[in-house]
This record gives C-alpha cells, structure tokens and sequence, in this order.
C-alpha cells in the first residue's frame, strides 16, 4: 500500500473514522495473511524455510486476531482500551518477530526479508492506530 493509498484512508474530518478505517485495514491485511498461512502452509514453509506447523498455528492465531481486530474497527466508537490492546499486540508482535528472526529462526533470504517487512507493516499499523487514537482523545470524540 502507497503513501498516498493510505493519505486517501485517512483523509476524513472525523479521527473516530480514520481509527476504525485503520483497524479495518489491519484486520483485513492480518486476515489474508492467516488465510494465506492456513491454505498454503507447506509451499509457504518451503519457500519462507518456516515449518508448514508453524505456518498453521501462526494462520490460526492471526485468524482468530484478525476477527478481533476486526470487531473492533466495526465498533462506532471503538473502545480506546481496545484499541491500546491491538496496538501494544501490534508491536508486540513486531518485537517478536525481530527478536525470532535474530535468535531462532533460520529462514530461507526471502523468509527472512519476510519477516522484517511485515513485522515493519505491523509497526506501522500500531503507529496509524496510535495517532489516530489520539488525536481523537484531543478533539474530546
């Protein structure tokens, strides 16, 4: 997704909506991953050098996050302690996938790229959210 793809998401006078389009984006993008993960798990496992066991209990955990996620961003006011919740898992999951990637994982080159950029689309998703949270919380929505 562009920078200006996402400047598009958030253009809106109402920071409520650019949050909940936010976590929309991110239930939707975690959702495709999991699906991607559960349907695909041993060509993916051998092209990322992740096992195809991983892969499944990674696509279920997204599967389930993902709805999550998703009932949250359906929400017309999405509780802040929600979304504080996705944002800290966000980057907890960002977190973990650094700390893997450096000091168990052995994947193949593409694995690992990988791994850093949707850790790195992760972070940003938290970041989107958090701003939008926030400015929110400053316009007293």
């Amino acid at each position: 997704m562009s920078t200006h793809q996402l400047a598009a998401l958030a253009r809106t006078a109402e920071p409520r909506l650019m949050l909940r389009r936010f976590l929309a984006l991110d239930a939707a993008v975690t959702g495709a991953n999991a699906l991607a993960y559960l349907a695909l798990s041993g060509p993916l496992g051998r092209y990322l050098g992740a096992g195809s066991g991983l892969l499944l209990a990674l696509g279920a955990f997204l599967a389930v996050y993902a709805g999550c996620v998703g009932l949250v961003a359906a929400r017309p006011r999405p509780p802040v302690l929600a979304v504080r919740a996705v944002v800290e898992a966000n980057l907890a999951w960002a977190a973990v996938s650094f700390a893997a990637l450096a000091l168990w994982l052995t994947p193949t080159t593409p694995g690992a790229v990988w791994t850093v950029l949707q850790a790195l689309v992760v972070t940003g998703f938290a970041l989107l959210q958090y701003g939008a949270l926030r400015q929110g919380q400053g316009s007293n929505e």
